[in-house]
C-alpha cells in the first residue's frame, strides 16, 4: 500500500497575482505563504478484482466500487486515474484533517497527493516541481477548473516560500529564518473557522473577468509580498508584518463585492478590536477559515471574543508531499 501526507497552505500575501490571467498579461505574479501542518492523505493499494463484483474501488466522503472508469462520478479521481492509465485492480481511499471548500487549498492537495500517490504506485520518482506543474495542468486543463498556481506549488514543495510565477517559470524561494524568529512568527498566527463553505471557482470565476479592472490593485498586492518578505526576514519588529496584512485584507476586498460578507466583516473587525494587529479570510472570499496576526500577549482576548468560532492551531510545515508509506 501507497500513503501520501500533502500539506494545506495559508496564503499571507499575493494572492490573485498566481494566474496566468494576471502574469502572462502584466509580468510577474508573486505570493508569501507556508504550508501548514494540517494534511490530506491518500492511499492506494493493489486488489485482486477478479474476487470481487468490481475492479476499482474509491473512498473519500463516498465509496464508489465499479468495474470502469467511466463508471466513477468523482471526475477528479477518474481522470487522474485516466492519465495515469490505471483502469482496474485498484483501491484508492482520501481522508483529510479539515474540511474542503475552506480556503486552505485543500482541492489542490488532493490532486497533488493522489498524483504524487499513482507516481509511487507505479514505481516512479517525480521531483517537486513537475508535480506541481502536473497538478497545475489537470486541476486547469483536464479539470477546467479557474486555479491559480500557488496551492499546487506550497502542496508539492512545503515550508515558508515566496513562489514567482513567470509564463515559463515557477520559482520557489524559502524564507529563511532563525528558529527564535520563525517560532515567534507561529506563535503569532491564529486560525478560525467561520462556520461558512464555499466553492471557490464560483467566487474566482468573477474575478478573473477583473483583472484588468484591478490590475492596479493586483499590482499592490504583489508588491506587498516584497514588503513582507523584507520585514519577516529582515530586523523589523514582527508587528509590521501583522499591519500589512491588515493593509492587504482591506485592499483584497475591493478586487470584489463577494470576497466578504457581513459574516466575515464582524469576525475580522471582533478580532482587530480585541487585539489582533491583522488578519484577512484565507482563499478566494466569501467563507472559509480567517486568520489572524496576534501579539501573543493579546491571544486570549482574542479567543475570548471569537470563542463562538472553532479555532484551529497551526504551525508551519517543511515537508511537502511524500509518500509516508510505499510497500
Amino acid at each position: 500500500m501507497i500513503i501520501t501526507k500533502t500539506p494545506l497552505r495559508i496564503s499571507f500575501f499575493g494572492g490573485g497575482t498566481d494566474y496566468p490571467d494576471y502574469f502572462t498579461k502584466y509580468g510577474e505574479g508573486a505570493v508569501l505563504g507556508t504550508a501548514i501542518d494540517k494534511y490530506v492523505f491518500v492511499s492506494i493499494a493493489k486488489f485482486y478484482s477478479k474476487l470481487f463484483d468490481y475492479s476499482i474501488r474509491i473512498s473519500y466522503k463516498q465509496v464508489e466500487c465499479v468495474n470502469s472508469l467511466d463508471e466513477i462520478t468523482h471526475t477528479p479521481f477518474r481522470e487522474c486515474l485516466r492519465l495515469h492509465g490505471i483502469e482496474n485492480d485498484v483501491e484508492v481511499d482520501y481522508t483529510a484533517e479539515l474540511p474542503a471548500y475552506t480556503g486552505l487549498g485543500s482541492s489542490s492537495s488532493f490532486i497533488v497527493g493522489l498524483l504524487k500517490s499513482l507516481h509511487a504506485f507505479k514505481g516512479e520518482e517525480i521531483n517537486k516541481l513537475d508535480l506541481a506543474r502536473e497538478a497545475i495542468r489537470v486541476e486547469r486543463e483536464i479539470l477546467h477548473e479557474p486555479v491559480g498556481y500557488q496551492d499546487q506549488t506550497f502542496a508539492a514543495f512545503g515550508g515558508l516560500n515566496v513562489i514567482k510565477f513567470t509564463q515559463d517559470k515557477i520559482t520557489v524561494q524559502s524564507v529563511i529564518l532563525s528558529q527564535p524568529r520563525l517560532d515567534d512568527f507561529e506563535n503569532h498566527l491564529m486560525l478560525f473557522f467561520t462556520g461558512i463553505k464555499r466553492k471557490a471557482s464560483d467566487i474566482v470565476s468573477k474575478q478573473i473577468t477583473k483583472v484588468d479592472q484591478n490590475k492596479e490593485t493586483l499590482d499592490s498586492l504583489r508588491q506587498m509580498v516584497d514588503q513582507a518578505h523584507d520585514i519577516l526576514a529582515g530586523t523589523s519588529h514582527l508587528s509590521e508584518f501583522g499591519k500589512l496584512l491588515d493593509k492587504g485584507w482591506r485592499m483584497k476586498k475591493k478586487l470584489d463585492n463577494t470576497i466578504s460578507n457581513d459574516i466575515i466583516d464582524k469576525i475580522y473587525d471582533d478580532g482587530i478590536s480585541a487585539g489582533a494587529l491583522g488578519g484577512k479570510l484565507l482563499g478566494a472570499g466569501g467563507g472559509g477559515f480567517v486568520l489572524f496576526f496576534v501579539p501573543p500577549a493579546k491571544k486570549e482576548s482574542v479567543r475570548s471574543k471569537l470563542s463562538h468560532l472553532t479555532e484551529i492551531p497551526i504551525k508551519i510545515s517543511n515537508h511537502g508531499s511524500h509518500v509516508l508509506n510505499g510497500t
